[in-house]
């Protein structure tokens, strides 16, 4: 008697295997926000149903998690690109965050600790900086600086003239 092995399985995966499957490999660069991985679904042509079930899945195992992702997301731009509040939340709405998930990651941030990074880029950069005889350059450098990371002009002029005096004082002595 012939023993004979089953037909090896020719069945295609399903779209929402393959859905399954691009959203883990997405994943698996950098946390996504859902509003990210749904467009990446949708550029690929997969239905809403199929979407929204692949994303439901996600959530439920904790894969796709949007106040968490807001939170990091926070933490990384602010701790190493020194953003302003204004700029995370624009990087956050830009990235399909609801407004009220961006008010909670960004309510740990006030005046004063935005004012302190605010002044911490401009120290390091200072150092980096002669101040011979153009400071307004220098001046203007540093304020263009803050205003491209989102501090507003008042906070960023501010701050440059106290940390370019301190600067000097430092220098002096």
């Amino acid at each position: 008697m012939a023993m004979s092995c089953p037909p090896p399985s020719t069945s295609e995966p399903s779209r929402e295997e393959q859905a399954r499957a691009l959203c883990l490999r997405l994943l698996t660069a950098r946390g996504r926000t859902r509003a990210e991985l749904a467009g990446q679904l949708a550029k690929r042509g997969y239905p809403d149903e199929t979407s929204n079930r692949v994303l439901d899945r996600l959530a439920a195992v904790g894969l796709v998690d949007d106040a968490d992702f807001a939170e990091h997301w926070v933490q990384s731009r602010r701790t190493n690109a020194g953003k302003s509040k204004r700029v995370l939340a624009a990087e956050l709405h830009t990235k399909g965050v609801d407004n009220d998930v961006i008010t909670a990651a960004l309510a740990g941030i006030d005046a004063g600790a935005e004012r302190a990074r605010a002044e911490q880029l401009v120290r390091v950069r200072l150092r980096r900086e002669s101040l011979g005889d153009d400071e307004t350059r220098v001046s203007r450098r540093l304020v263009g600086m803050l205003a491209r990371r989102g501090y507003s002009q008042t906070v960023a002029c501010e701050v440059v003239v106290a940390e370019l005096a301190a600067e000097r004082e430092r220098r002096r002595v």
